[in-house]
């Protein structure tokens, strides 16, 4: 046998054996479908606060494999702590938590966070958005800029950078997300305060926020005219005020943002159906309801798909940095300091 014969061979050989393998992953994943409807519902944790791409794909998971889903929609702080409450006491009801990239971490210290397993639509995911080895799928990323009501803020006034909110003239005439708890307030103070240091966030305390604990609401209120900026504006949630006197303020130096994964939970009673969401998240159909509604995607090419001008705008928004444990643990301790 010559040498291309045995190259041949052997590429031949390396082919067969990449098809047989993949014929038993598709054979696995067809007993995690057949055993997650059998289990019949899974019952997710997340922060999305009622927003409608959450309801979508929530639905099209429903209608697609016939399994429903049971939700607990709370702010980041109030999940982490029924997550924690069922975990200690070995009371297992959720299934799937969508949580911020640190807080897993946190989690996982605790043995809260269960083995994924395999997740095929993984091996899409974009290289730049960390996920947790064999723990998590990176969902989506949540970009938190600011908001200013177009009716209060004059064109030649709107901040560009971070330091410009601190001019004087804003003084009492912000609104901010509680920087004491997790949410956008401590991502806030997390991403911009660590990077501009203790300094710039005493002057920030020194601009007399008015802190609000919900998000929605918060940008509402800056449409509404209550305040001439919103600090901190997860740009999805400005999606729903198209037409009111709002623009989404992106500085210079780019937006925070936090990598939200999909974890399944130790002691899941529908494991299977558990994997299945988390793979239903990252079908590019999803992700496609997610980056129109100007959310941050994690699966590679998507952002070159999406038809609204404004989505592919956001979908390249310049990232200043992402929330770690030691940036996080110093802006609550930071916070807590100055915001008493």
């Amino acid at each position: 046998m010559n040498r291309w014969t045995l190259q041949m061979f052997a590429a031949a050989s390396l082919a067969a054996l990449s098809l047989t393998n993949a014929a038993a992953q598709d054979a696995d994943w067809n007993k995690v479908i057949e055993a997650a409807k059998k289990e019949g519902s899974v019952t997710v944790y997340h922060a999305n606060l009622g927003a409608a791409h959450w309801k979508k794909v929530a639905a099209a998971f429903t209608a697609k494999y016939g399994i429903q889903v049971q939700e607990f929609d709370a702010r980041a702080s109030e999940m982490t702590e029924r997550i924690r409450t069922e975990q200690t006491s070995g009371r297992f009801i959720a299934d799937i938590e969508f949580h911020g990239y640190t807080s897993v971490l946190d989690q996982m210290k605790t043995d809260f966070i269960a083995e994924l397993g395999t997740v095929p639509n993984m091996k899409t995911l974009r290289d730049d958005i960390p996920s947790i080895p064999n723990r998590t799928a990176a969902a989506w990323v949540q970009m938190t800029c600011s908001l200013i009501n177009t009716n209060l803020v004059k064109p030649a006034d709107e901040p560009k950078t971070y330091k410009d909110f601190l001019d004087p003239k804003w003084k009492g005439k912000m609104l901010s997300d509680d920087m004491r708890a997790i949410g956008s307030g401590n991502t806030f103070t997390s991403v911009v305060g660590w990077k501009y240091g203790i300094e710039y966030m005493q002057k920030i305390r020194d601009q007399n926020l008015v802190f609000d604990r919900d998000l929605q609401q918060m940008s509402r209120r800056v449409a509404r005219g209550e305040f001439p900026i919103g600090l901190q504006q997860i740009i999805a949630f400005a999606s729903a005020l198209k037409g009111l006197p709002v623009k989404v303020i992106l500085p210079e130096e780019g937006c925070p943002g936090t990598p939200i994964q999909g974890a399944v939970l130790r002691g899941a009673p529908h494991p299977n159906a558990a994997r299945l969401f988390i793979n239903h998240f990252l079908d590019v159909e999803s992700q496609m309801t997610y980056g129109e509604a100007w959310m941050g995607t994690t699966v590679k090419n998507i952002a070159e798909r999406l038809s609204d001008p404004d989505a592919k705008r956001f979908a390249q928004v310049k990232l200043l940095g992402m929330i770690t444990p030691e940036s996080r643990d110093w802006a609550f301790k930071i916070a807590n300091e100055l915001f008493k």
